[in-house]
């Protein structure tokens, strides 16, 4: 960890450890990057988790590093689990993270485990895993390391251009096992980036990332999402964003309209009726009949990120399978090629795995 410009909080205010993180250490960082955020270090009792059967996603096994984002994305569906901690599901949300410093170990630990049965694990599907935090605990490069180590197939979802740090050892994982990467970008237009996902990389810089991906040999997916009734999807927005897409690299695109689970449905809305007041009575009706809009709406907007990629020459819907890449270089056994295999489950759809975020 790099720890310049650390200031420990020594005597924490009794309302800056919540109830249910009694033994966490409470650090802030006085850089700018950190301004207002509080970090709960805590020593987490397993770090592979087991994904609930209904949440209706392909993949069974998830790794959060951590809880809390400071990415602040107005929408984040993931808004309701600080409730869960004693924390609330707007500002504290984006404001105080809860880091757990030992997974990477606890990882190596897991997947030695007779047990542990060698599936696909996803991650980002709760918070990002390449907020700012991971600039200062650098939990993903143990994460990735432990996972190429064991041949464990992967893959990640994320806002962050970080992850471009950790190209090197994604590309040696991705010699040994299979590795999905995605980046999230649902639209280009810099007052809608700077309003709904205050904490992110621009969308422009998203798309860097994934063209030096797409240059290194992976096959990036794109989720465009999300797409904002009434304010990014229009045919224009939607164009200028698949066009920006296909440019970047990547190969395929999969359009995700809004949803707004409780908590996230509270912060978003009351961002909404202070800044676009005509568009409440709108959503008022898209999203009357709970978290999702209806079928209907979402595609018609389906058939606009469609109708761009075919002008664009990109392949739509959603993605495959992630595949390793620079295969030729791969001097395993037919043997243990067959081992890994047979422990290897098909990677997560990435449009499935969005439908988490």
């Amino acid at each position: 960890m790099r720890w310049s410009n650390l200031a420990l909080t020594a005597d924490p205010p009794t309302d800056a450890l919540p109830m249910a993180l009694p033994d966490a250490v409470v650090r802030t960082f006085d850089t700018p990057g950190f301004a207002g955020i509080t970090f709960y270090e805590i020593r987490a009792k397993s770090i592979i988790s087991r994904v609930p059967a209904a949440s209706r996603v392909p993949f069974q096994w998830t790794i959060n590093p951590y809880r809390g984002c400071s990415h602040a994305c107005r929408y984040c569906f993931a808004r309701n689990t600080h409730t869960y901690l004693d924390l609330d599901a707007g500002h504290d949300f984006d404001s105080k993270v809860i880091v757990k410093v030992n997974a990477p170990e606890l990882l190596r630990r897991e997947l030695a485990a007779p047990t542990w049965p060698g599936e696909h694990i996803a991650m980002g599907t709760n918070v990002d895993c390449y907020q700012r935090a991971e600039g200062r605990y650098e939990l993903m490069r143990g994460i990735i390391a432990a996972l190429r180590d064991h041949a464990n197939p992967f893959s990640i979802l994320t806002k962050g251009t970080l992850i471009t740090r950790d190209l090197d050892l994604l590309r040696e994982a991705a010699e040994v096992t299979s590795v999905g990467v995605s980046f999230s970008v649902g639209f280009l237009d810099d007052a809608h980036w700077r309003a709904v996902e205050p904490g992110t990389p621009s969308p422009r810089r998203r798309l860097d990332a994934v063209r030096r991906f797409a240059d290194a040999g992976f096959g990036v997916q794109v989720l465009m999402a999300p797409i904002l009734p009434g304010l990014t999807d229009s045919e224009e927005s939607i164009d200028a964003t698949v066009a920006a897409i296909a440019a970047a690299g990547a190969r395929g695109v999969t359009p995700i309209v809004l949803h707004l689970r409780p908590g996230a449905r509270e912060w978003y809305l009351s961002w909404l009726a202070r800044t676009h007041p005509n568009l409440m009575d709108r959503y008022r009706a898209l999203y009357r009949g709970g978290s999702y809009a209806p079928k209907a709406y979402q595609r018609e907007v389906s058939a606009r990120v469609e109708a761009a990629a075919r002008r664009h020459r990109l392949g739509a819907g959603a993605p495959s399978e992630h595949r390793q890449i620079d295969q030729d270089r791969d001097r395993r056994t037919d043997r243990d090629a067959g081992r890994r295999a047979d422990r290897a489950r098909p990677a997560a759809a990435a449009a499935e795995q969005l439908t988490l975020l």
